[in-house]
């Protein structure tokens, strides 16, 4: 072997664990799908409402009408009667339901409505692995080619709606972005904990027995 072959495969030879590594991360970069990530196409359409002067709630109301199969609601505080009244006739036409709300918000929120979506039926868990689980989000159809997300900061109450500078995004027939909205709420749902049951110690104390079921 010459000496230029041999310095060569000398190279080659000491780099070969940082090749092996990158191989591998590659290989892992491959496997792992996180959903949708980073600038999406802009596909489908996008409707906005801003409280206390447009109709926010209608807006939110006429989204969860149109649904066909499922409906997926991350809520942070949840005391609409209307809204919680869309959910259940939803649920009573056939729509699949299911509510994620925030524990601690759901165990001190005045007026919560998550005990009447839960007396209807409608699966609901509470996330309690975060200092505040502040998503504000409704899926419709995420599966579906016609579907729709809504988000922005308006929370379920008639605070959001009437006094409060709030806004509403409802984005329409994008399937990536439904996708990774999708994605999220599973990912929340599996750390989440059935309504109903014993609570982790910092939510459950004597104020919170109306939370429980026997």
């Amino acid at each position: 072997m010459s000496g230029m072959a041999g310095r060569t495969a000398r190279r080659v030879g000491a780099a070969a664990p940082l090749i092996a590594l990158l191989l591998a991360l590659a290989g892992n970069a491959a496997a792992f799908d996180p959903g949708a990530r980073g600038p999406q196409g802009a596909v489908g359409s996008v409707e906005v409402a801003f409280s206390p002067w447009d109709d926010t709630e209608g807006l939110v109301l006429r989204t969860i009408g149109g649904a066909k199969r499922e409906i997926y609601v991350q809520a942070y505080v949840f005391t609409s009667r209307k809204l919680a009244r869309a959910l259940i006739e939803a649920k009573r036409r056939g729509v699949a339901v299911e509510v994620l709300a925030d524990g601690e918000m759901t165990v001190k929120g005045f007026r919560s409505r998550i005990p009447q979506l839960a007396e209807a039926g409608i699966p609901v868990l509470l996330e309690v692995r975060y200092d505040a689980a502040h998503n504000k989000v409704i899926l419709v159809d995420p599966l579906l080619p016609e579907n729709a997300v809504v988000t922005g900061s308006y929370n379920f109450t008639y605070a959001a709606r009437a006094r409060n500078a709030e806004n509403v995004l409802v984005l329409r027939d994008n399937p990536p972005l439904a996708r990774a909205y999708y994605n999220n709420f599973r990912r929340h749902r599996d750390g989440a904990v059935p309504y109903g049951t014993a609570l982790p110690p910092r939510l459950d104390d004597p104020s919170t027995k109306w939370l429980r079921r026997e």
